[in-house]
């Protein structure tokens, strides 16, 4: 026995209940938790993208310190890893079989949304990259001059002499090795920011030319749907036509059957007086 038809009761016919897999009243939840919590998730990264750019415009600064640049390295990672997330998913909603207007609309708006919000983080993560070379220069440089024997003999002699005079600080060989330490740990920063530059590149053509895709399709529909506009708004005009017709004929008839009232009238009034 179906499930879809429960057994007569008591004569009764039995209601015939449609399964959730007819297409005229499919109602898809899987679909909506999905781009729900895609559509969540691009929320996440556009705030991630903002707190990431007020880390950014600390570095180079007086207020660039170590806990700055690990928030900055664990925000780019976190958002990176969510881009990727949130393209997978998209991919998966653009793949969906037998999709409403409205679950197309959807498409389109998350595809735009991520295009935007991916947009937006290369800007920020293309400075992140610039200020980290710029810092790397900078402490290398450093490092070079505070190394014995980087220069000349005579300009040896004068920095010792000065040295000498002012008393400054000189740091020692552990500090020198720290800040390579450093110097070494930003370049690799540096380097991993360039490969996921390139990464999320591929990421952005791809996203690009899912939006393009969709840009035709919706082109389709608006000219559809304009062309829909147009021959409803033609057939309203023919329908108001035709109703004036219509009018304009009940009233003809009116004035002939009064016509003929009247010639029947007089008929009868002159066989009668006759």
């Amino acid at each position: 026995m179906s499930c879809d038809t429960p057994p007569a009761i008591d004569g009764v016919k039995p209601t015939t209940f449609r399964r959730s897999d007819d297409p005229q009243y499919r109602d898809d939840p899987e679909f909506d938790r999905l781009t729900e919590g895609l559509s969540n998730q691009l929320f996440t990264l556009t705030s991630n993208i903002t707190r990431l750019s007020d880390q950014v415009a600390l570095l180079g600064t007086r207020r660039d310190t170590e806990r700055v640049r690990e928030r900055v390295h664990k925000l780019l990672e976190d958002t990176r890893a969510g881009f990727r997330d949130v393209a997978e998913g998209i991919k998966k909603v653009q793949t969906w079989e037998d999709v409403s207007p409205s679950q197309k609309w959807t498409q389109q708006k998350l595809s735009s949304e991520l295009k935007s919000t991916l947009e937006e983080f290369q800007t920020v993560q293309r400075r992140a990259l610039e200020k980290q070379r710029a810092s790397a220069a900078a402490a290398r440089t450093a490092v070079d001059e505070a190394e014995p024997g980087s220069g000349g003999d005579h300009r040896q002699q004068q920095q010792q002499d000065q040295l000498l005079e002012e008393q400054p600080r000189l740091a020692n060989q552990d500090e020198v090795d720290f800040q390579e330490a450093l110097i070494i740990e930003r370049e690799a920063e540096i380097r991993n920011i360039e490969q996921s530059v390139g990464e999320l590149n591929e990421l952005f053509r791809d996203v690009a030319h899912i939006v393009h895709e969709q840009g035709g399709q919706l082109d389709i529909i608006s000219e559809n749907v304009e062309r829909v506009g147009d021959d409803t708004r033609g057939a309203n005009v023919e329908l108001r036509s035709a109703s004036r017709y219509q009018k304009n004929a009940r009233n003809k008839a009116c004035c002939l059957l009064v016509i003929l009232a009247v010639i029947l009238t007089i008929i009868v009034l002159a066989a009668t007086l006759g």
